[in-house]
């Protein structure tokens, strides 16, 4: 077995180096395994804890309601007013295939609030409204 050792050779070495392209992949794996839990966060929410809820796993077919401990409303996790909700889910339900809705209700929102929303849903003819919860384990599930 023989080893090159300096200019001795017959011509230009044709490998490549691949050292700094996985380096540079790897730097933006880690960036992207950081950074995609903070993008699916949406509005910062204290759920209600249940004990009989029934796990659904969230998809991105699902358009979302969340409302905020001071009454504010947000869809699929942009903030609209009180009297733009109805407008506001028939644009985001307009291009999904199933019209399913979610509502996602911090702890502390008044009664009034949820209730006000379920109306303005049911207005639009959505009759598939789910509520999540909290489950005891501390896992998200509908109810």
């Amino acid at each position: 077995m023989s080893m090159q050792v300096g200019g001795s050779g017959t011509g230009p070495k044709a490998d490549i180096n691949v050292t700094p392209l996985v380096d540079v992949m790897l730097v933006l794996l880690i960036i992207m395994m950081i950074i995609a839990p903070l993008l699916q966060q949406g509005v910062a929410l204290t759920l209600p804890i249940a004990n009989n809820s029934s796990e659904k796993p969230e998809t991105q077919e699902d358009t979302l309601v969340q409302i905020t401990a001071d009454g504010r409303f947000h869809v699929n996790g942009k903030s609209v007013q009180d009297n733009e909700l109805r407008v506001r889910v028939e644009e985001a339900l307009e291009l999904k295939a199933q019209r399913i809705l979610i509502i996602k209700a911090d702890e502390d929102t008044a009664y009034s609030s949820v209730m006000q929303a379920m109306d303005e849903l049911r207005a639009v003819g959505l009759e598939d409204i789910g509520l999540i919860t909290e489950r005891r384990g501390g896992q998200a599930g509908g109810e």
